[in-house]
């Protein structure tokens, strides 16, 4: 189905409106760090909260998940559902923190907390973290999703696609700064979930004769149960491609176990995610944005999940199975291997009509462009104020931290764009990027929680704890699933291989911290008061609401 001319005014319109809201939002303002990169701390809740949201969701989830959804199933919603209480959490008992330090970044935190070693060490760190692999991954899966539905697949668009994408987000952010970049979230995530219900709900419409809405739904349920089961028993479903699902979702670790760490270390501590709430008129304005994000995040799995549910009913045959006689030519890879995260962009090339079509790729570009957008401010930020402005700077100019942040932000993009067309055959995207994060997130969450809440923590305990982490984390990525076959080592599921490493760095630090400061606290551990984590009655019902709707949701697809 062709890219006709009504879609294209559509989604022409649409980059004209995001630009142009951005241009016009930010006019006036940038001239100091403060407008720049925390939007002047002007932010009212339901910008923030949409804005975690945008920044968030992307081509990841929009693609990534949905091939998850495709491969494995319901299971894979836990990442947003937990993320819903997770971000009660840090509502509660790390933005209280964050903000009385008045800080700009996280790892200005560490140097408050610990010292300015490590929050160099971080700092360079999170920026190739950002430019290595969240932006070149993003702009990668979101060429090949336009590639796939605009184009044949063939990659013939992709490096257009890439190029565009890059252009567009830089085109308001670069100028306009988080301003730019969470006011035109707000447009954008309408846009997204508009966009990602007409894909569900006109793909539920065509698994059934009758057409139906909730046809659909009693349809897939009907056709695949086990699709629909979110605490996975070993051996219980088996993805296209003959690996066992437990292996990336191991039963009740996605309640208890190494979800915990995947989720408090990307919403805690993740500068691109945590900005925005940092930009709130107060802690009050930033928690309520905290529970609109989190009251978002329990709707997602209906735009992200459930049409990669749907797209592998309607490419399966008797018992799910796969093949050139069931499977569209678009699923199947050389060698047979399963191509999971063709399914959002099959299912809307496929069942779009043209008009709907436009909106739902406006959709598909809102969600990639506006994470690319974040990603870019936070690169620009900590780059700026953690590694130019205490080392580079020589003379105190609030309009060359803005010019700096820009150029540091250009910089990242084109070394993202000229990455991007590197990545080839990963498979589930959401569950590589998942898993290879894990490497990292155990020894910083460590870092942060013994920061926060254990006054005896040392700044070499940190470091030590940091460093020690990896060849942890590493031990299990090179056992029996890795590289080396050895009774040596131990196989286990990366969730609980990053569960395993979080408590034995946070045991290291422990001990050193001991060893080095003879059980005293230190002097720049963080002053707990009691009225420290205090919270409004709004925060408090929507908090107990979320944890509501949570318990209905597990229980029901248990």
């Amino acid at each position: 189905m062709e890219f006709a001319l009504l879609d294209q005014i559509i989604f022409a319109a649409y980059g004209l409106m995001i630009i142009s809201i951005g241009l016009w939002v930010s006019r006036g303002k940038g001239k100091t760090s403060e407008d720049y990169f925390l939007a002047g701390k002007s932010l009212p809740w339901w910008a923030i909260g949409t804005s975690l949201i945008a920044a968030n969701i992307s081509a990841e989830q929009f693609i990534g998940m949905s091939g998850s959804g495709f491969a494995i199933g319901l299971a894979i919603a836990s990442y947003e559902w937990m993320a819903a209480l997770t971000l009660i959490i840090v509502g509660k008992y790390f933005l209280p923190i964050f903000i009385e330090k008045k800080l700009y970044t996280i790892p200005e935190f560490i140097e408050v907390r610990y010292g300015t070693n490590l929050k160099t060490i971080l700092a360079v760190f999170w920026i190739a973290l950002f430019v290595f692999v969240n932006l070149t991954s993003v702009l990668y899966l979101g060429a090949t999703a336009l590639d796939t539905i605009i184009g044949d697949g063939d990659g013939s668009i992709f490096m257009y696609s890439v190029l565009g994408l890059a252009m567009f987000a830089a085109a308001y952010s670069l100028y306009g700064g988080l301003s730019a970049v969470a006011w035109t979230d707000v447009v954008q995530v309408v846009l997204l979930i508009v966009g990602g219900l007409i894909t569900t709900f006109i793909g539920l419409t065509h698994v059934t004769e009758s057409g139906g809405v909730i046809d659909g739904i009693v349809a897939i349920y009907d056709q695949v149960p086990e699709k629909f089961s979110m605490i996975l028993e070993k051996g219980e479903i088996t993805t296209p491609n003959g690996k066992d699902a437990w292996w990336d979702l191991p039963g009740l670790a996605v309640l208890i176990g190494g979800m915990w760490v995947a989720n408090l270390y990307y919403w805690g501590f993740n500068q691109y995610i945590i900005q925005r709430t940092l930009a709130a008129k107060n802690l009050k304005e930033s928690q309520k944005g905290i529970i609109l994000a989190g009251f978002l995040k329990l709707l997602l799995p209906l735009i992200v999940v459930v049409p990669g549910i749907i797209a592998y009913v309607l490419n399966t045959g008797p018992g799910g199975a796969i093949g050139p006689e069931f499977t569209d030519p678009s699923f199947i890879a050389e060698g047979g291997r399963i191509i999971n995260d063709n399914a959002a962009p099959w299912l809307i090339k496929q069942f779009i009509p043209v008009g709907l079509k436009g909106l739902v790729l406006a959709a598909l570009a809102a969600a990639i462009v506006s994470s690319v957008a974040s990603m870019l401010n936070s690169t620009a930020t900590i780059f700026t104020m953690d590694i130019y402005k205490p080392y580079f700077q020589k003379k105190d100019s609030e309009q060359g931290l803005v010019t700096v942040g820009r150029i540091s932000a250009t910089v990242a993009l084109i070394i993202a764009v000229f990455l991007a067309p590197q990545l080839k055959n990963l498979g589930q995207v959401f569950q590589y990027i998942q898993e290879y994060t894990g490497v990292v997130s155990p020894g910083i969450l460590a870092v942060f929680m013994l920061g926060l809440f254990w006054k005896k923590t040392t700044n070499n305990a940190a470091i030590w704890g940091v460093l020690a982490s990896i060849p942890i984390a590493i031990y299990f990525k090179v056992g029996p699933n890795g590289w080396i076959d050895s009774p040596l080592f131990v196989e286990l599921p990366f969730m609980h291989q990053m569960f395993i490493t979080w408590i034995l760095t946070m045991l290291v630090m422990i001990v050193i911290s001991y060893v080095e400061g003879k059980g005293r606290d230190q002097e720049k551990s963080i002053i707990i008061t009691k009225n420290l984590f205090k919270t409004g009655p709004a925060f408090n019902i929507g908090a107990f609401a979320i944890c509501l709707i949570l318990v209905m949701l597990y229980a029901m697809f248990w």
